[in-house]
């Protein structure tokens, strides 16, 4: 009997509400009628959409409950540092007796998947893993044919200041889809194609959506920019681009079941200015009484408390009272307690140390590792002192307490640790948008385990989940902090990802809401195989 086969397409960053006004309007007529034809689910990836992990959530078929992974952000109470992590777990397909391609799919470390093909780390949003190829000569004959990616410089862009740089960077990142449908097709029906399952990834929607959201979005504070209708003509390219990937694929599957699905949805950002800058300054300024971060004058006169950084210009670069900017550099944990052990040592110790510590570099656990560049990451030389802080992160507020018997420099006796939270949320609770008066808090979540010593490096004592847009911080006792330049416009705010189904006999139509975790089950059950043992989820079937 002939395997059964499955296409799966992975729509990084697609808003379905934004995608189903483009199928309305015949912007995108593969995917409606793909849609047409497809048990259709929206997807609801609850609190671990915080986690901004979604992509390792699929890879690993595992929640952040079952993988013991809360953030992407590690953080080491005895260090005192914190680091960004990359894939760490196995693709869950490993183990199954199916031929396994991948394109671009983050998270997947071909070298924990000895019998899992195909390219990754190409031009991915979020990789998780360096550039790689299964088989090795594979990488070399892929770059020849297709070359580097072509739009690196735009995948985290965030052009929106500028209405040149904002069509710039639709026209190279519709460009790059064009250029993936190409080879996505070369891998599935030329180089690789004796597949089961073939799972192609397209990120350049997210990183899309990140920087232009204020050009489709009528309540973004900053639809009003010059940039906002070149914003929107470049979304809107940029989503015909990914219609052509999916008619591509979909033509080229031939009798294979099709998965085409984001895990959660996005919409306008409400952490880059409140996670990275206010939050660590609130929390500085609560722990020593003054301030560090001094904004120009020219951000406190912006109109309407929305300073905009023109050009190519950082928030590093426009204050100067934070402490230096520490380097983006690679590390491992025992690497870094090497260093600090080093530095309190004499110089001919160092130096036998330091060979030592490379040593240690590279005989790690395989886990990519890097310093995430974040204002978040420069009050880290105060954290000792402090009796709560702010790790950095990608998405929501992360406050992690200096828990005496924790962290090495532990403030906060276990005895007050319940008191110390809600301390911590009034402070929060008493904050102001200054911009539309509102509180700038939504709520703030607690982790799962009561136990506060046994958090992980990866887990937060508390989340806070933003309200709306923020600039600034107003403070009745701690004054106003800010206003800061908005950078991306866009985040992973939208309430629900979605999955269509194709497969024969499959009844097309509407199935209402399912957990985004139940991806996992229900491609292994198209492939007729057994979900993994440990997969977070049930079949959509």
């Amino acid at each position: 009997m002939a395997r059964r086969r499955a296409l799966v397409i992975g729509l990084d960053g697609l808003e379905i509400t934004l995608a189903e006004r483009l199928m309305a309007a015949n912007e995108m007529p593969a995917l409606a009628q793909l849609r047409r034809r497809s048990a259709c689910f929206r997807l609801d990836h609850g609190p671990a959409q915080r986690t901004g992990l979604a992509w390792e959530h699929v890879a690993s078929g595992l929640s952040p409950e079952a993988g013991g992974r809360w953030a992407a952000v590690e953080f080491d109470p005895n260090l005192y540092d914190a680091w960004q992590e990359g894939a760490r777990f196995i693709p869950w397909w490993e183990d199954l007796d199916r031929r396994v391609v991948v394109f671009d799919a983050p998270y997947v470390d071909l070298r924990r998947a000895p019998k899992t093909r195909g390219v990754v780390g190409w031009g991915a949003h979020d990789p998780g893993v360096s550039t790689d190829a299964s088989p090795s000569e594979l990488l070399p004959e892929f770059e020849r044919r297709f070359g580097a990616y072509p739009a690196a410089k735009w995948t985290y862009g965030m052009p929106f200041p500028s209405a040149t740089r904002t069509q710039e960077m639709g026209e190279a990142l519709g460009h790059a889809l064009d250029v993936r449908t190409q080879a996505a097709r070369w891998l599935a029906t030329e180089r690789l194609r004796d597949w089961d399952l073939f799972i192609a990834v397209a990120g350049e929607v997210h990183g899309a959506i990140e920087g232009l959201w204020h050009g489709v979005d009528e309540s973004h504070p900053l639809h009003s920019h010059a940039s906002a209708p070149a914003a929107n003509e470049a979304l809107v390219e940029i989503h015909r681009a990914l219609d052509r990937m999916v008619g591509e694929l979909v033509s080229a599957a031939g009798d294979a079941a099709i998965v085409a699905f984001t895990m959660g949805g996005m919409g306008p950002n409400s952490s880059d200015v409140q996670s990275m800058v206010l939050l660590p300054e609130l929390l500085y300024r609560q722990a020593f009484g003054k301030p560090l971060l001094e904004v120009p004058p020219e951000w406190t006169a912006a109109p309407d408390g929305l300073p905009v950084l023109e050009g190519e210009k950082r928030w590093s670069l426009a204050s100067r009272a934070w402490v230096p900017e520490p380097p983006q550099e690679t590390t491992s944990p025992l690497s870094a307690q090497l260093r600090s052990i080093a530095s309190h040592l004499p110089g001919p110790v160092k130096t036998a140390l330091k060979g030592v510590r490379s040593a240690f570099d590279a005989a790690d656990d395989g886990v990519r590792r890097t310093r995430p560049g974040q204002p978040a990451l420069r009050y880290r030389h105060h954290w000792p002192r402090m009796p709560a802080f702010a790790l950095p992160s990608f998405y929501d507020g992360r406050i992690r307490i200096n828990l005496r018997g924790r962290e090495r420099n532990g403030m906060v006796d276990p005895a007050r640790y319940e008191e110390t939270c809600r301390e911590l949320e009034k402070l929060l609770g008493e904050c102001r948008n200054p911009r539309t008066g509102e509180p700038v808090v939504s709520f703030v979540e607690r982790p799962s385990t009561r136990d506060p010593s046994a958090l992980t490096g990866s887990e937060a004592d508390l989340v806070v989940i933003w309200r709306g847009i923020a600039a600034a911080f107003e403070h009745p006792r701690l004054g106003l902090i800010g206003p800061v330049p908005l950078r991306r416009t866009g985040g992973h705010t939208g309430p629900h990802g979605m999955a269509y189904l194709s497969e024969a006999g499959l009844q097309p139509g509407d199935r209402g809401v399912r957990s985004s975790f139940d991806v996992v089950p229900t491609v292994a059950r198209l492939l007729e195989a057994e979900p993994p043992a440990r997969s977070s989820g049930k079949s959509l079937l």
